[in-house]
């Protein structure tokens, strides 16, 4: 008997047709590794947005009209560069703690009551005017929430006096927060090129209690002896 002769169905294509496929996969891959050694991988480095420069309400004095500076290196933007000289002097009550000057302060200090109540005492100074009385006092304003003054209210809101040569401008200020009134007692006086803030500030009743203190300590400021 004889058994049929079974083809393979590759039989029946010709070899230079069975080649072809084999072909085109073997120059696929070496087009593909070619192109894999040509190419170059390259990685980018985004910047990272930078955030705005806002002032520092804990102790700004720099005033609202002031120019921007790139801010100190041991400290916060506060906008305006303080002044490099000393100019005046002064003697603080025994009773207040000196605290670290910081950056942008000539004098700190800190100021203890009963039950852990504390007030904080900043000196600073910054090249010419400023912004002016009208500007820094409503900027103290604006730091307890107040609404600003017209420039026609400004005689009313201020005390002047004058002391050692020095003609200094006082201003007594309470926020509206009724649960938790906050108070600044503040002075400026322009010396030697500069404007000079002498700023108490803390609980409205404590501060209040410190007020004569104050007073007294603004009486020793005078210029700096040559």
């Amino acid at each position: 008997m004889n058994t049929p002769h079974r083809t393979s169905p590759d039989a029946t294509i010709p070899a230079d047709w069975r080649r072809r496929p084999l072909l085109g996969a073997l120059l696929f891959l070496s087009l593909l590794v070619a192109a894999c050694r040509d190419s170059k991988v390259e990685a980018y480095r985004v910047p990272k947005e930078k955030d705005p420069n806002f002032p520092v309400t804990t102790d700004a004095h720099a005033p609202l009209s002031a120019p921007a500076v790139a801010p100190a290196a041991s400290g916060g933007d506060m906008g305006v560069a303080p002044a490099a000289d000393a100019g005046l002097t002064w003697v603080a009550p025994t009773s207040w703690q000196p605290k670290p000057l910081g950056a942008m302060r000539k004098g700190s200090y800190a100021i203890s009551g009963a039950a852990g109540v504390t007030a904080d005492v900043s000196i600073t100074a910054f090249p010419g005017a400023v912004g002016g009385e009208f500007a820094n006092i409503n900027r103290w304003r604006s730091q307890l929430s107040l609404p600003p003054i017209a420039e026609s209210d400004l005689a009313a809101s201020e005390t002047r006096f004058s002391q050692n040569g020095l003609t200094f401008t006082l201003v007594d200020l309470v926020s509206a927060n009724a649960a938790n009134p906050r108070r600044i007692l503040g002075a400026m006086v322009s010396y030697g090129g500069a404007m000079w803030f002498f700023k108490l500030s803390g609980p409205d009743a404590f501060v209040a209690t410190t007020k004569r203190t104050l007073l007294d300590f603004l009486m020793t400021v005078k210029p700096a002896t040559p």
